[in-house]
Order: C-alpha cells, then sequence, then structure tokens
C-alpha cells in the first residue's frame, strides 16, 4: 500500500539520518582528544541530531499521567487514553516534520499543531494535576515547528493560555506550569535554529571548498591547454621552417632549430608556473612570440599598438587572447597576413587579430554565438577558455568570419580611463 511505502521510506531516512548523526559524533570525539593532545583549535559540536528522534524522550514529562490512567486514579479512563493517545500521535507527528523545512511550514503540520493544543487544553481542565505538564510539550512542539517571526507571539500566547487553564485547575501554585511552557517553547526554538544553521554553514563550507577544487581543476586543464597548444604550435611550424632551410642554408636552419630549443625551455618554466598558479604573462612578450611564429609560417605579422601601457592584469588576459588567436591563425587559418591591433575606447581596452585566410577556429563549430553575461560562446575549446577568462574580468569575447574574408577575433576588458593616451606606436612586419 501507498502509506505504508511512505512510512517505511520516512523510517529509511531516519535510521540514515540518525545513521549519520552517530558518525559526526564519533568523528567529533576523535577530533576533540585529538585537540587536546596536540592543543589545536577545538572543531565544531554538531549539535543535536536533525530528527524528531532528539524530542522523544521529553514524552517522559506525561509518564505522571499515564501513571495516573493505569492505576485507575484518572475518571472516564477511555477517554483519557484516547487523549492520551492522541496528544503523544500529534506530538511524534509534529516534531518529525519540524525537522524538514518544507514540511514545517505545510498547513497540515499547523493544523496538526492547533488539534494537539485543543487536546491539550482538554485534558488539562477536565483531569488537572499531572495532565497540566502536557503544556510544556505542547510548547516545545510548536517551538520546533514554529521558528520564524512570529514565535514570540505564539510563546506569549501560549504562556497565557497555559497560566490561565493551570490557575483555573490548580490555583496559583501551578502558575511554573506557565513558565515552563514559555521556557520551552522558546529555547527549544532557539536551539533548534542554531543547530540548523551551523548544518547550513557546514554544508556552504563545504561546497565552496568544492567549488574551489573544481576552479582550480579548470584553472589548470584551460592553462595546460592554452600553454600546449601555442607552444606545439610554434615547435612545429619553427620545425617545417627548419626542415626546408637545412637543404640550402643549414646556419637558418640551426637558428629555428635553436628557437625550438628555447620555446621548449621556456614552456617547461610555464608550465611549472601554472601548476603553481602564479603565471604572469607579459603582452609585449607574447605580441614577440606571435611575430615569430607567424614570420617562420611565412605569415606576415603586423602588429598596431596605441595607448599607455596597460595594467599587469589587462596584459595577462590580452597575451592570452593573442597566444590563443595567433595559434589559431598558425593550425587553421591558411593566412599570408595577420594583424594585431592593440588600443582601446573610453574605458575599455581592445585588441583584434585578424588574418586573410579560409576562416576556420580550432574546432568545428565556427562562427560567434550567443553567450551568457555579455560572453559570446565560441566554438573552439581554446577560446571558450578564453570567453571564461573576460566574463570573470567583466569583458567580452568574439570571434567569426571577417567581412572582408578571413577570421577576426575580438577581446574587449574594463580598464581605468587614465590607462590611456594619445601616444600611438606601430610596430612593422619583421621577419626572422
Amino acid at each position: 500500500m501507498t502509506w505504508m511505502r511512505d512510512v517505511s521510506c520516512q523510517l529509511g531516512r531516519w535510521r540514515t539520518a540518525r545513521a549519520q548523526w552517530k558518525a559526526d559524533m564519533e568523528a567529533f570525539k576523535a577530533a576533540q582528544k585529538e585537540a587536546r593532545r596536540s592543543g589545536k583549535e577545538m572543531p565544531e559540536h554538531p549539535g543535536p541530531p536533525p530528527t524528531g528522534f532528539s524530542l522523544l524522550p521529553w514524552l517522559l514529562m506525561g509518564m505522571g499521567a499515564f501513571s495516573n490512567l493505569f492505576q485507575g486514579e484518572t475518571p472516564n479512563p477511555w477517554v483519557g487514553a484516547l487523549g492520551l493517545l492522541s496528544f503523544n500521535s500529534l506530538y511524534i507527528y509534529v516534531t518529525f516534520r519540524s525537522f524538514v523545512k518544507e514540511a514545517r511550514e505545510a498547513v497540515s503540520t499547523r493544523v496538526a499543531l492547533a488539534v494537539m493544543a485543543l487536546v491539550t487544553c482538554g485534558l488539562a481542565i477536565g483531569y488537572g494535576g499531572s495532565w497540566l505538564y502536557f503544556f510544556p510539550l505542547l510548547g516545545l512542539a510548536a517551538g520546533a515547528a514554529l521558528r520564524g517571526p512570529r514565535l514570540g507571539q505564539v510563546g506569549l500566547g501560549l504562556t497565557a493560555l497555559a497560566a490561565t487553564v493551570s490557575v483555573f485547575r490548580a490555583g496559583w501554585d501551578a502558575i511554573n506550569i506557565a513558565y515552563g511552557t514559555f521556557l520551552s517553547t522558546m529555547v527549544t526554538a532557539a536551539i533548534l535554529s542554531l543547530s540548523e544553521a551551523v548544518r547550513e554553514l557546514r554544508a556552504a563550507r563545504e561546497e565552496l571548498a568544492r567549488r574551489a577544487v573544481e576552479e582550480e581543476r579548470l584553472r589548470f586543464s584551460r592553462d595546460l591547454h592554452d600553454l600546449l597548444g601555442h607552444t606545439m604550435s610554434v615547435i612545429v611550424v619553427k620545425s617545417e621552417a627548419a626542415r626546408r632551410l637545412a637543404a640550402r642554408d643549414m646556419d637558418a636552419a640551426l637558428a629555428q632549430i635553436t628557437d625550438i630549443e628555447s620555446v621548449g625551455r621556456q614552456a617547461l618554466t610555464e608550465i611549472r608556473e601554472a601548476v603553481t598558479g602564479y603565471r604572469e604573462g607579459s603582452l609585449a612578450t607574447e605580441l614577440d612570440r606571435a611575430r615569430s611564429a607567424l614570420s617562420a609560417a611565412a605569415i606576415e605579422p603586423v602588429v598596431t599598438r596605441s595607448g599607455a601601457p596597460l595594467t599587469p592584469q589587462t596584459e595577462v588576459l590580452l597575451g592570452w587572447v593573442v597566444r590563443e588567436a595567433v595559434t589559431n591563425v598558425l593550425r587553421h587559418s591558411g593566412a599570408t597576413r595577420c594583424e594585431i591591433t592593440i588600443g582601446g575606447v573610453l574605458d575599455r581596452a581592445k585588441l583584434t587579430v585578424t588574418d586573410n585566410g579560409i576562416g576556420t577556429t580550432d574546432s568545428p563549430a565556427t562562427g560567434p554565438a550567443e553567450g551568457i553575461g555579455g560572453i559570446e560562446g565560441i566554438g573552439g575549446t581554446g577560446l571558450k577558455g578564453l570567453t571564461e577568462r573576460l566574463r570573470a574580468a567583466g569583458g567580452s569575447l568574439t570571434a567569426g568570419p571577417s567581412s572582408r574574408g578571413g577570421f577576426t577575433v575580438t577581446a574587449e576588458l574594463p580598464v581605468e580611463p587614465a590607462d590611456f593616451t594619445s601616444s600611438v606606436v606601430t610596430t612593422a612586419p619583421r621577419a626572422l
């Protein structure tokens, strides 16, 4: 039956939560002993178990009423037994639902709590004595279920109700029932709210740690792709140039081989720095490498740069764009000319890399596409990595076929307005 399956599932969840709490407590005790032995900071207490089992022992407060019923000291025992069974069932229902936010705020929980209040009043008015202790239990259930801005009003209302019924049945000597009701309501709500906040903070901290690991993995894979992709492309291009020159100009071929050795050594250094996260690029260095690689591949490099020196962070990002864009030109374009333009408009730095080739990126999916947060999504793996880098810095990246033929990559980044001046520096093509 469906209800039996639901009950079985609920019991399974309770057992799982209880087992998890026991494991947390054992880990806490072990960490506590280790902290005392080594003098380290004491670990955080995991708090009470996040299930209704932590509130079940308080039902022992009703043992007096049960004793009176069992010993035959209660008139109309069947009515008392039915009331006791109803109260305990409602108490268990409300308290167990109080540890799930959605169930705690459900209408059924509020209705059960209201019925529980009516049963409590009926039993207390009808029998008095030990039956008055159901009011603190009612306050405990209300504190567990009604954690929120209206808790104070509910607590005062239950206190006033308990005081009125207690004075009516047992005189002013039973006024302590009202105090117990107020205390159980507020303290239960405070403890459970605090323990829930601690669990949420602990879960948030674990989620942040997990995301930090994922971000570091993404950073490393992105850096490794960009570093190795560019380096291997340069090595291949220069190796081809050395092979072509070896037959007719051995000195020029040896110069290309020397460049290959230098590129390889520099790549090893950059990979080590990328692993530790301390790699800082230089835009000027990347432009020099781009000229060298393009010239070796018989592609005419034209570099135009305007404006004052950029901030180191901006130079690093634009250097990555130059590296990836030039790598794509070397790999796929079949171009004979590549123009790299660096400038700025108002408070934004702009870099454009344009070739006159056939217009493909480093993957079959080419051309600009809608991105997220103002970033254009690009088909290639390397260019996708660049969109993530620039997006984190508030910039944008677009890539696609140029209207004049070839392929164009454009990157924009926000910079300080004072970064740009009217000075213009133009670097003519330089062959090796």
